[in-house]
């Protein structure tokens, strides 16, 4: 049987990414606290820290490629798997470094005005968030 691709049925809700974000922040949480292990506490960085500018950029890099590295190499993360989804560019092909960057930080900032970006795919009739839309990225069940 043929899916066709404008099927409501091959958009994925905002639950599902939702509980996809969630499953994945822990695994970040997780990864993050360890890479601080070997920034933050040897050098006791904090806000007022002349480094915490370097520190925030070094936790930014991190998230990026926890991601990026996922999203090219298969296109999903461990909550994607989890929440059976993935991510590909709309022509069905492999994220490249590229998208995955525009996609990281165009999610960072549908975050910022409340969520917004991530409401947005309330409204889409495809599902899309702002990240989907600026990346011409597209996620699907598998």
């Amino acid at each position: 049987m043929q899916r066709n691709s404008s099927s409501a049925s091959l958009h994925i809700s905002l639950a599902r990414r939702l509980g996809a974000i969630f499953y994945d922040f822990l695994l970040l949480a997780t990864i993050l606290i360890f890479a601080s292990l070997f920034f933050a506490i040897p050098f006791n960085i904090t806000p007022e820290h002349p480094l915490f500018i370097i520190y925030q950029g070094y936790i930014y890099v991190i998230s990026f490629f926890f991601y990026a590295w996922s999203w090219t190499r298969g296109g999903q993360t461990l909550g994607m798997k989890t929440w059976k989804f993935k991510i590909t560019r709309l022509d069905g092909s492999s994220m490249d470094w590229l998208d995955a960057l525009i996609r990281f930080v165009v999610a960072i900032i549908s975050w910022l005005p409340f969520g917004l970006g991530y409401l947005w795919s309330l409204f889409d009739k495809q599902k899309r968030t702002w990240h989907d839309i600026a990346s011409k990225t597209q996620l699907t069940p598998i």
